[in-house]
């Protein structure tokens, strides 16, 4: 597919989601702890030098996805990976507390300092894998609850707020429009409408993340994704100009 002549040059590589080696997403997995990295090796054998990237969890909890497969070893042989540091905090605690979604770096409240962007950059920067490898992933959504009357997070709530698509979801350029930002916590925002709550970034947040990540030398930023980016691609544009 890659490399078939009728589209030559459309395409740089591929990017693999497993989601998760020997862990548990939609459905759980019990692959031994080698088989990421032989997969990728394997990869690597069939590509060549052709793009290898993979995105890859976010859990630095100790025992987490991060700790269910060789990440380490199966970085010999991506280009990059990247990492989605985003969903730490969600609906699917329907009654709260209310919490971003995407917090860059702790803050006071928050259920577990391991749920952050830096927690999990840390952590696979001490299982050996090089900042220059690890790509910070920014969402263009936010994750929000109704019922809610607490301004900050760690509000009660009495479920996901409504969502264009599914339930305590919805796009950063809708959010933007009908719930503006209210403040910060953790790097990122936050928004009380009425009885809604919602977290989600925006370019000022992402500007300040753009430059955590030049600090931490790390590849780069990705965007989940373009759709749900406003109309002038607010928040990849942040991510352009604060990565230059």
């Amino acid at each position: 597919l890659v490399e078939d002549p009728r589209w030559a040059d459309v395409f740089d590589g591929i990017d693999l989601d497993w989601e998760y080696p020997g862990a548990c997403g939609l459905t759980c997995d019990d692959s031994p702890y080698e088989a990421l990295a032989g997969m990728m090796r394997a990869m690597r054998a069939e590509f060549g030098t052709d793009l290898l990237a993979a995105a890859i969890a976010a859990d630095a909890s100790e025992g987490g996805k991060l700790d269910k497969a060789d990440y380490r070893g199966a970085a010999e042989y991506v280009d990059w990976y990247n990492v989605m540091t985003y969903d730490y905090f969600g609906t699917w605690a329907a009654e709260g507390p209310t919490a971003p979604h995407s917090p860059l770096t702790a803050y006071p409240g928050i259920e577990g300092e391991h749920n952050t962007s830096a927690a999990t950059i840390a952590k696979l920067r001490a299982q050996g894998i090089p900042a220059r490898q690890l790509v910070l992933g920014i969402g263009a959504y936010g994750r929000g609850w109704t019922g809610v009357t607490q301004d900050t997070p760690g509000g009660t709530a009495t479920g996901p707020a409504a969502g264009t698509f599914e339930a305590g979801n919805e796009d950063y350029k809708v959010l933007a429009e009908r719930c503006p930002a209210t403040g910060t916590a953790g790097g990122t925002a936050y928004a009380k409408c009425g009885d809604e709550w919602w977290g989600y970034d925006t370019p000022e947040t992402v500007t300040g993340k753009m430059a955590w990540a030049k600090k931490q030398k790390l590849g780069g930023a990705f965007l989940w994704e373009f759709s749900g980016d406003g109309a002038k691609g607010d928040l990849f544009a942040a991510m352009h100009e604060g990565l230059r």
